[in-house]
């Protein structure tokens, strides 16, 4: 496989181009559009205790927020200076002061009462904290004592009964690495990561289709590229800098069409504070939409490829690339066979779009020499998304659009070195550099110096589950060891997850900040853990972005507001080995982060580099500009593999509506706005079309509910541009209506969407005595905040 080298950042392509503009109206005044001058305004005043060392982050760290990888101010895809509200809003979490002792301190039941967001805004954790089986509060506990509880406990159980998780707040890949090499020390393999619930099937579909894991190309390949595809995907809210990215590509003629249910405001038009022309004109970010029905994607694509079938059948060589197929491809017959099974109404009626708007995206792909694919979570969040994804590889197949500039395949991630999870082995299926194969196995026993565990270990979601089994199961989880998360506010049925974050004897919640999901029970104790942030790690850390640049931040000295108590979360993991297995511990630890780094390029090779990054600025790029160079992918045989997949069969009865949830102004599930600055919609508003809404006779901003045998959610009818029959709700707000234990069978994501009816609040009310048959719930007339 070829390495061509990345070759660094490009300038914005020159020149005004009025036919982009939203509007002459300067800045946008008068329509629904963030206010980026006054919230960062904001964030100013936010930080104005801490203001130098702020400065210092935003100057001199990797940003902590998005996968996009910007290293003080600069990246890898155009010159200049970038900065974003995402990593404004992140900011704080870095150098606010701790939780004052009063509040930290008062009755479970008060702190319940608070929100995510309001517990975030208390302050950092200032020192370990537990709360005993029983009592009313946190109680101060020294290191020492908490970390004898863990081990303690750790000692009487069986290794398949604890689990260790790792969420992606700004977390280094020398802390996923020494989570990883630890757990399995202690010989457990239930260890997970946050991209469980996010790009799993994209790393599972992509290994499958191509060998690779990871995105096949750079954002520098949107420029230019003739067709930039965002599938489920609002990449200028998630990762604002993106739209710089978006406006040199139109500079360069690359179309950008966005297959979406929802019209996404954010993805239509936007205002570029960075860029003068955009920040007084805005820009016109897509060129088309599709409005496509939540799971409706792999029929769509099945409707550009029977498209092309069919243009061969007239002229050969008019839709498929055969020389790129014929030399690098397997499964072309196969893949025809079943893509001609499918008939156009089928295709018509999942998809949601018209057969004349289908020919003419297949048509526009024919004709085009290179095209970018990237999707976000509006394909990864079903339980067929390993199928959705290798359909976008089918078609990428098809044309020849890897392995060269300006193409290739883009999963968009969405947190700041979510990718280096499963590079760094943590993750149940994965170790550092390849999988559980007997080769790569004894590779790693014999680097690491002791034997692996060799049973299978839990997804995320099934762990939870495990809590809830039996006492005497050998596979009943008592100890949960959380690195960040909320479980209660990502995963599907909150209800499910508070009983099983119950029903654990011990939960260790090493984090920052207090979220909703530390402050329930456990059937022992509570043990809260102060870590230590990104920019305060001793010997600086990595993080690897979306386009597997693998970059430096340093240690950032200068907090005003420091924790004395927080300690790097690597070193956590190897004090914890000390004391469950004393006499071999030596085997995992670590002098230092550099020492961490110069073993995780023996581990993994593709990360060999990582070694010699010392300073602000240094990166390097795993793999060179594009994976599978040339057509060759790291596959048994070198070549791609097209995958016939079958149109899904949705549950979707008669009268009811399909849900997909979405962000708004928020980072994961930390709400930063109730409102949306790009449509206006709060937080319990259901987006549903205007067409729906008044079939059932429902006015806009009228009071409705939302309900299925899983949930009950009642908002606000908001009438929006969204696909009929579909319908839009806040995550995590919606996910009272996702059932839990429903997976994608092979990456384990759970399944996010489902169906639901809807009614008029007043009607539903009316009628919940007589006709719905499930517990009464409290009176819903009024709206929750």
């Amino acid at each position: 496989m070829g390495q061509t080298k990345h070759t660094g950042p490009i300038k914005l392509p020159k020149g005004i181009q009025p036919k982009f503009w939203v509007s002459p109206i300067p800045f946008g005044l008068g329509k629904v559009k963030p206010k980026h001058i006054r919230d960062t305004m904001k964030v100013v005043w936010e930080n104005k205790d801490n203001l130098s060392y702020a400065k210092n982050i935003i100057t001199k760290g990797v940003c902590d927020g998005c996968a996009l990888g910007v290293s003080g101010l600069y990246d890898q895809t155009l010159t200049g200076p970038h900065l974003c509200t995402t990593r404004l809003n992140v900011l704080r979490l870095n150098t606010m002061p701790a939780i004052k002792e009063v509040i930290l301190h008062s009755d479970i039941d008060e702190l319940r009462k608070l929100s995510s967001t309001e517990l975030r805004k208390l302050g950092r954790i200032p020192y370990p904290l537990i709360r005993r089986a029983g009592e009313r509060k946190f109680s101060r506990i020294s290191w020492d004592e908490a970390m004898d509880i863990i081990a303690g406990k750790m000692k009487k159980l069986d290794p398949k009964q604890y689990a260790f998780y790792l969420t992606s707040r700004g977390i280094t890949n020398e802390t996923y690495y020494v989570a990883a090499k630890v757990a399995r020390f202690l010989g457990t393999n239930h260890l997970d990561n946050a991209s469980r619930i996010c790009h799993s099937p994209s790393k599972t579909a992509l290994n499958r289709s191509l060998g690779v894991g990871a995105s096949t190309c750079n954002y520098k390949d949107w420029i230019g590229t003739d067709v930039l595809l965002f599938w489920g995907s609002v990449a200028s809210n998630s990762s604002p800098v993106s739209t710089k990215y978006m406006l040199a590509a139109k500079k360069k003629g690359t179309k950008i069409i966005v297959i979406n249910p929802y019209r996404e405001p954010a993805m239509d038009k936007y205002w570029i504070p960075s860029v003068p022309e955009s920040a007084l004109f805005g820009t016109k970010i897509a060129d088309d939409f599709y409005q496509i029905n939540i799971g409706g994607d792999i029929a769509f694509m099945h409707g550009i490829m029977k498209h092309w079938f069919e243009m061969e059948e007239k002229e050969y060589g008019s839709a498929i690339n055969h020389e790129f197929v014929q030399a690098h491809v397997n499964g072309y017959e196969e893949l025809k066979a079943k893509v001609q099974e499918q008939s156009w109404d089928a295709i018509v009626q999942s998809s949601g779009v018209a057969k004349e708007r289908i020919i003419e995206l297949s048509e526009l792909l024919a004709k085009s020499k290179n095209a970018v694919f990237a999707w976000a979570l509006g394909l990864t969040m079903h339980s067929f998304a390993t199928d959705n994804i290798s359909q976008v590889a089918n078609l990428a197949l098809l044309r020849g659009f890897i392995g060269r500039k300006n193409n290739g395949l883009m999963p968009f991630r969405g947190h700041s070195s979510v990718q280096g999870t499963g590079e760094m082995g943590a993750d149940p299926f994965v170790l550092p550099g390849g999988g559980w194969d007997k080769k790569n196995v004894e590779r790693i026993e014999k680097l690491w110096g002791f034997e692996l565990p060799k049973w299978q270990g839990d997804i995320v979601g099934v762990s939870l589950e495990n809590a809830m089994l039996p006492d005497d199961h050998e596979r009943k989880l008592k100890l949960y060891y959380l690195s960040g998360g909320n479980f209660l506010e990502t995963m599907p049925n909150p209800k499910f997850v508070e009983k099983a974050l119950a029903n654990l004897d011990i939960r260790v919640h090493q984090d920052i900040i207090l979220n909703t999901s530390t402050l329930v029970d456990a059937k022992e104790a509570v043990i809260v853990l102060p870590a230590k942030t990104r920019y305060e790690q001793e010997g600086g850390g990595t993080s690897t972005s979306t386009e597997r640049m693998v970059y430096f931040s340093p240690e950032i000295e200068g907090n005003k507001n420091r924790i004395k108590e927080a300690r790097a979360e690597w070193k956590i993991y190897i004090d914890l080995a000390k004391r469950v297995k004393p006499d071999t511990a030596h085997l995992v630890d670590f002098k230092d982060a550099q020492a961490i780094r110069e073993e995780i390029a023996k581990a993994n090779p593709n990360y060999d580099g990582i070694q010699y990054l010392k300073k602000q600025g240094d990166v390097f790029q795993w793999g060179g500009a594009w994976l599978c160079e040339d057509g060759i992918c790291p596959t048994p045989d070198g070549r791609g593999n097209l995958i016939p997949v079958d149109i899904p069969s949705l549950d979707k009865p008669d009268g009811t509506f399909y849900i997909t949830t979405r962000r708004g102004k928020q980072f994961n599930s930390m709400v930063f706005k109730e409102v949306d600055p790009f449509n206006d919609a709060e937080r319990y508003d259901v987006l549903i079309n205007p067409e729906d809404a008044k079939r059932l006779n429902i006015l806009d901003g009228e009071g409705i509910v939302v309900y299925n045998e899983h949930g009950t959610f009642q908002g606000k009818a908001r009438y929006a541009e969204i696909t009929k029959g579909n319908i839009g709700l806040h995550f995590p707000e919606g996910n009272v209506l996702i059932p839990q234990g429903i997976y994608d069978g092979p990456s384990g994501i759970p399944q996010y969407s489902v169906a639901a009816k809807v009614e008029k609040a007043e009607r539903y009310l009316a009628e919940k005595d007589t006709k719905y048959l499930e517990k009464r719930i409290d009176d819903l007339e009024d709206t929750p905040a």
